[in-house]
């Protein structure tokens, strides 16, 4: 899958991933009104709404962009009509011909972490049928369990060609109260690199591992030393845009072919017609001012890296 991902990173020219993470306070007043009105305000009404936000964005940058990535709990908020929305807005984005990175950072070991591989890129099998539940192209997994917990995942994707990222270093402010400590003068998150590209050794593709990390862009410095610690792994970016991440602080995540990272923003497009940027579209415009965003995006990472 990795392949995959590559060639459309290639051919576009646009190393990025639009974060589909929609709260309802993103998603205009006239979509949420139609939506109620045909569902009430019930978890029906709010699940159908925020599809339909996504179905919007998704129209207008599929071309422009390689991959979306919605994180689940923006969904599961809304029970089971909101995972219902989740796997429609999956469908519909690889309808498009788009990669899907579903951010669900699960981990856990044995039968359970099976589970949540099979679940999610893998297929479930029932009777004599074997079914794809949702169906992403790749997910995120938080690896402090160690092996028992990143194995199954593996093993699931190998079977599936379906990819990984695994959580190395988060953007958040306090992720270093766990992942700069060190051990034995190592801080944790060196340790944690050093072991995805391990993982990813013996799972490669044409020239990058279908084991890939997650790394701010909020940590540049980190981004560097882990850049040289995995050179064969792809990087995904958080933390660009609306977390502070500029387009400065993400060359060290690429390698010197223009690969190896790809930098996702969420609110920064899906939100962006609530930006003064991007006032002139107004609600109705929504859609197209998540487009403008992305080819702005776009621009400012080619220019900022030197693509």
């Amino acid at each position: 899958m990795i392949n995959t991902l590559v060639e459309k990173i290639k051919k576009l020219n646009a190393p990025i991933v639009v974060g589909l993470d929609p709260k309802l306070q993103f998603v205009p007043e006239f979509i949420q009104k139609k939506a109620f009105e045909e569902y009430g305000e019930t978890l029906e009404g709010a699940a159908h709404a925020i599809l339909e936000f996504n179905k919007g964005i998704i129209d207008t940058t599929y071309d422009l962009i390689p991959a979306v990535k919605p994180q689940i709990a923006m969904y599961e908020q809304f029970g089971i009509p909101g995972l219902k929305a989740f796997k429609e807005t999956v469908d519909y984005a690889k309808s498009k011909g788009l990669v899907v990175i579903g951010d669900i950072k699960r981990g856990d070991i044995g039968s359970t972490s099976e589970a949540y591989a099979v679940g999610h890129i893998g297929k479930v099998k029932i009777g004599s049928q074997s079914i794809a539940p949702f169906d992403e192209d790749f997910v995120t997994v938080n690896p402090y369990l160690g092996t028992d917990g990143v194995k199954p995942f593996v093993d699931v994707c190998k079977e599936n060609d379906k990819g990984i990222f695994v959580l190395v270093k988060t953007s958040n402010p306090s992720s270093g109260e766990f992942q700069d400590q060190k051990i034995d003068g190592t801080p944790l998150y060196e340790l944690v690199g050093k072991q995805v590209a391990k993982w990813g050794e013996d799972f490669m593709g044409d020239e990058y591992s279908n084991v890939g990390a997650v790394v701010g862009a909020t940590y540049p410095e980190m981004g560097k030393i882990l850049r040289n610690i995995m050179p064969k792994t792809y990087i995904l970016v958080p933390g660009y845009g609306a977390q502070g991440g500029t387009a400065k602080d993400l060359k060290p995540f690429f390698n010197e072919d223009g690969l190896g990272a790809i930098v996702n923003s969420s609110r920064g497009i899906i939100a962006a017609y609530k930006q003064e940027q991007y006032a002139q579209f107004g609600e109705e415009g929504y859609a197209d001012a998540s487009r403008a965003a992305v080819e702005f995006m776009i621009k400012d990472i080619r220019e900022g890296v030197g693509l």
